[in-house]
C-alpha cells in the first residue's frame, strides 16, 4: 500500500506472540493485498474521469514502464470513451503493440487489421504492416511439435509464411519506410527457413526412395526460394532423383545447373549425400 513506511515483520515481533506470528502474518498480508487491490481499482475508476490527453499519458507511461497489462486497460478505455480524434487513432495502434507485448498475438492482430482497414492512409500505416509481420514472426510452435511430429510434411509453417507475406507487403507498398530495411532482413531469414524446411522434406523422401516426390519438392524449392543457400542441395537431390527413376536427361540438366552455380558441391565428386550421424539415423525426421 502506497505510503506505508514501517516494517511489517517488526510490528509482528512487537505486538504478536511468537506462537501466533504465522496466522498474524497471513492476516497482515491479506490486508495489504486487499488495500493494494482497492487502491488499484480506485486509480482505474479515477482514470474514467481523465481527459483524453491525460488518459493517453497514463497508457503511454505504463507501456514505457513495461506495465503492459495496465497499459492495455488504459488504451482500451481510451478507445471506448473517445471514439474520434488523433489520440483515438494513436491509441489503437499502440494498443496493438501492448497486446503483442502481453503475449496476446490473436488480439494484437485483430487490432492491427482493424487499424489498417479503418485508417489506410494514416501516417504510421507502415508501422502497422511491420507490426503485423513482427507478431507472426515471433509466434512459435511447441518444442514437441517441432522435433517429434509424426509426419515431417505436416509441420505447421503458416505463421512463418504469413510473416514473410506481411513483411513483403510492407516492403512493396512502402519501400522507403524506416521499417523496410529490418523487414527485408527478416524476409531473408524467413525465406531461408522455409527453404530449409522444403529441403528437409525433399531429403526425407529421397532417403526413403520416393524419388519422384523428392524431385518435386526440390523443384518447388528452386522455383520459390531461388536465392536461398538450400538451392545447392536441392539441385543435387533433383539430379540424383531423376537419374534413379530413369529420367537421365532431367537429371543431367539439374547436375549441369549445379556445376555452373556450385562447382565445389560434393555431389559432383560423388561424395554426396554425406554420411548421417547415428542420432540422425535413429531420428527419421532429422535433416
Amino acid at each position: 500500500m502506497a505510503g506505508i513506511g514501517y516494517d511489517a515483520r517488526l510490528i509482528l515481533e512487537w505486538f504478536v506472540p511468537v506462537r501466533f506470528q504465522t496466522p498474524a502474518r497471513l492476516l497482515l498480508l491479506t490486508l495489504i493485498l486487499f488495500f493494494a487491490a482497492c487502491s488499484s481499482r480506485v486509480r482505474m475508476e479515477a482514470a474514467e474521469t481523465l481527459p483524453v490527453d491525460a488518459m493517453y499519458g497514463e497508457a503511454k507511461t505504463a507501456l514505457d514502464d513495461g506495465e503492459v497489462k495496465r497499459a492495455v486497460k488504459f488504451y482500451e478505455r481510451l478507445v471506448a470513451r473517445f471514439p474520434y480524434g488523433r489520440y483515438h487513432e494513436q491509441a489503437q495502434i499502440e494498443l496493438a503493440y501492448a497486446l503483442y507485448r502481453d503475449n496476446k498475438p490473436d488480439e494484437s492482430l485483430s487490432a492491427i487489421n482493424r487499424f489498417i482497414k479503418i485508417y489506410p492512409t494514416h501516417p504510421r500505416i507502415d508501422y502497422a504492416y511491420y507490426l503485423r509481420g513482427l507478431v507472426n514472426f515471433n509466434r512459435r510452435i511447441g518444442l514437441l511439435e517441432k522435433y517429434f511430429s509424426d509426419d515431417i510434411t505436416r509441420r505447421d509453417l503458416q505463421y512463418v509464411r504469413q510473416s514473410f507475406q506481411d513483411f513483403g507487403e510492407l516492403v512493396n507498398k512502402y519501400p522507403d519506410s524506416s521499417y523496410a530495411p529490418d523487414a527485408r532482413q527478416r524476409m531473408v531469414y524467413l525465406r531461408n527457413g522455409l527453404a530449409n524446411s522444403e529441403l528437409m522434406v525433399a531429403s526425407y523422401y529421397f532417403r526413403r526412395g520416393a524419388y519422384l516426390a523428392a524431385a518435386g519438392r526440390a523443384k518447388f524449392l528452386l522455383e520459390t526460394y531461388q536465392e536461398s543457400p538450400a538451392t545447392a542441395d536441392a539441385l543435387a537431390i533433383m539430379a540424383e532423383s531423376y537419374r534413379r527413376i530413369g529420367r537421365a536427361q532431367l537429371g543431367d540438366e539439374a547436375a549441369q545447373v549445379l556445376k555452373l552455380n556450385y562447382p565445389e558441391h560434393p555431389y559432383l565428386d560423388g561424395n554426396w549425400p554425406a554420411k548421417r550421424s547415428k542420432w540422425k539415423q535413429l531420428n527419421p525426421f532429422a535433416g
